[in-house]
């Protein structure tokens, strides 16, 4: 599903417009991005968890040398879906 067609969806099930729809979804994943960026979790009841991790750092190779670089560590958002998901998808 692309971010197009699930604005449609949101502006069909709310009744209003794509416009409007597709501005409550940038204010949502904005917030979720600010939140994640000042390290801080975003919880949705019934969804999910949005955390960041730290990734450590590690050995990799270089892909068209073939030199063994290093990758330092880095933060990486993860996602944590709730038991109600889970069990929705099964």
């Amino acid at each position: 599903m692309t971010k197009a067609e699930l604005v449609a969806i949101m502006a069909k099930n709310a009744g209003s417009s794509k416009t409007s729809a597709e501005r409550a979804m940038n204010a949502f994943v904005g917030g979720i991005v600010e939140s994640l960026r000042r390290g801080r979790r975003v919880t949705i009841s019934g969804f999910g968890t949005f955390v960041v991790t730290r990734r450590a750092a590690r050995n990799g190779r270089n892909p068209r040398t073939g030199k063994e670089i290093q990758i330092p560590t880095a933060k990486v958002p993860r996602f944590r879906p709730s038991r109600t998901l889970k069990s929705a998808i099964r």
